[in-house]
């Protein structure tokens, strides 16, 4: 039998639906959710809205905080629901040595859905400019243990919510 998933990362390009669907899986669930991007410091912020992207040194920071917060969450006896882009192994291997049995959630969907839906979106610091650079750091996590990957642009966010809440509750079908 499959080791228990004890939290869950949203992962994927900005635009997927991340932070939708955290918040819908946790309205299913009861689960806690933590918002990647209220833990970027303002320098990030900054960067990113002058669209420049951020660097591996830029997220190290970032990374460990959401680490910590992972982890306090379950201290609390919460079941969190980070959403992250988490775009490279090693980002979501910082996560995993933070939290063991640490399941991602990939929102898969191609750079044209992920542009148009970055350009519609009110008051985020991401601008559409920045969907290249964020495809062209990502290294989709097909085959990686403990991970469920869904179409983005063919479900809608409570589609997506149900099949990775289903997914995290029934080891079988890790």
């Amino acid at each position: 039998m499959a080791s228990p998933i004890n939290a869950l990362v949203i992962m994927g390009v900005a635009g997927c639906g991340k932070s939708s669907v955290a918040q819908a899986i946790c309205r299913l669930s009861g689960a806690t959710a933590i918002e990647g991007d209220a833990f970027h410091p303002p320098q990030n912020i900054d960067k990113m809205s002058a669209g420049i992207p951020l660097t591996d040194e830029d997220r190290s920071g970032w990374l460990a905080r959401l680490g910590d917060e992972l982890r306090a969450t379950l201290a609390a006896g919460q079941r969190p629901v980070l959403s992250c882009s988490a775009l490279k192994l090693s980002y979501r291997d910082i996560l995993r040595s933070a939290v063991p049995g640490l399941g991602f959630v990939f929102l898969q969907l191609p750079p044209d859905v992920a542009a148009r839906r970055v350009a519609e979106r009110p008051d985020h610091f991401m601008p559409a400019s920045m969907i290249d650079s964020q495809f062209k750091t990502l290294e989709p996590p097909f085959g990686e243990p403990l991970t469920l990957v869904l179409d983005a642009s063919s479900q809608d966010i409570e589609e997506l919510a149900t099949a990775a809440n289903d997914w995290w509750v029934q080891p079988s079908l890790h």
